[in-house]
């Protein structure tokens, strides 16, 4: 597997991206002149767009690139930017992606309705096209996203996050949206299960890999992954795997510990120290490890697909994803 740029692995499909964003730009024109301003903003705010790039890959892998797979891609991108949306005003975001997030500009009550509008326009786009398929994939998600929000809420009150639990909601909160663009573009341009699940299950075990790593990344120092800040996630009193591997190490008054200055709100010396203890009981590389597992499941998932470009530019997605997006 050779490690390319997210340039090198668009240029494989850059007619195609050409007409994804084309297709994108003109599903979100409205006649109001605060949404079409709100809409020209967010346009600026350029994202990487991974996820219609997974949405055209997985189609190309499964017998080619169809009108549905640019309908697919701009449904799962329409619901990525409603979510991120929404994100910034339950999180009181100030910024996204170094510009001023829709609430800091237009307010909460703005940018909920914005969000609204984005997951309703990709929907009528699906039901349009008659694409009924894409709608039962997209709304479970829109279920599993929601949920694994929720469960996660309501652990880090309690901060009694057991492994199963992590897995369950980096599941449904990261890895489901990853796997839907797979599972949609493969559905746009095949009727065969067998390469269906398989997209499923590729972009399943790319969602944890990546979360995990992303995770790890709270400990160690780098803001490789969106800018994150050392201890962003201790501060937040948010137990990933890290950390839940570390507690489970260490004995009983050590792991009290660690539990109460996190729950008091962590300063600066304290954050520290959490990191100390997760580095002492090798949280780190615990998680590395897992990480990689998943790493593998995702690339054993595309072994049952005929060598291509389109495979080869998967492959090398897993490893911009999962190893080094800056």
């Amino acid at each position: 597997m050779t490690n390319k740029s997210l340039s090198e692995i668009n240029h494989t499909i850059e007619n195609e991206l050409k007409e994804f964003n084309k297709l994108f730009s003109q599903a979100l024109k409205s006649k109001v002149a605060l949404l079409e301003l709100i809409t020209r903003y967010l346009h600026r705010q350029k994202g990487k767009k991974i996820r219609p790039l997974l949405v055209l890959l997985s189609s190309n892998v499964c017998g080619g690139i169809k009108e549905r797979s640019y309908r697919g891609a701009a449904l799962v991108e329409m619901l990525h930017t409603a979510t991120l949306v929404h994100d910034d005003v339950v999180d009181n975001a100030e910024t996204r992606r170094s510009f001023p997030s829709i609430n800091a500009v237009w307010k909460n009550k703005i940018a909920v309705l914005m969000g609204d509008y984005l997951l309703s326009r990709g929907l009528m786009l699906a039901v349009d096209g008659n694409d009924f398929d894409f709608l039962r994939v997209i709304t479970n998600t829109v279920k599993r996203m929601s949920e694994g929000e929720l469960l996660q809420i309501n652990k880090t009150r309690k901060l009694n996050i057991d492994e199963e639990t992590y897995f369950r909601i980096i599941s449904d909160k990261t890895a489901s949206l990853l796997s839907t663009c797979c599972e949609i573009g493969a559905r746009a341009s095949t009727e065969e299960m067998e390469k269906i699940y398989a997209m499923r299950d590729f972009g399943e075990n790319l969602g944890i890999a990546f979360q995990i790593r992303d995770d790890i990344l709270d400990y160690i120092g780098t803001k490789k992954i969106f800018g994150k800040p050392l201890g962003g996630d201790i501060k937040e009193k948010k137990i990933t795997l890290p950390l839940i591997y570390a507690l489970k190490q260490s004995p009983k008054e050590e792991n009290k510990k660690i539990i109460r200055l996190i729950k008091n709100g962590a300063k600066k010396s304290d954050v520290d120290e959490v990191i100390s203890f997760v580095k002492k009981y090798d949280g780190i590389s615990y998680a590395d490890k897992v990480a990689a597992e998943y790493t593998n499941r995702a690339l054993n998932s595309l072994k049952i697909f005929d060598e291509s470009e389109s495979r080869n530019a998967l492959e090398s997605l897993v490893s911009f994803v999962v190893e080094r997006i800056n």
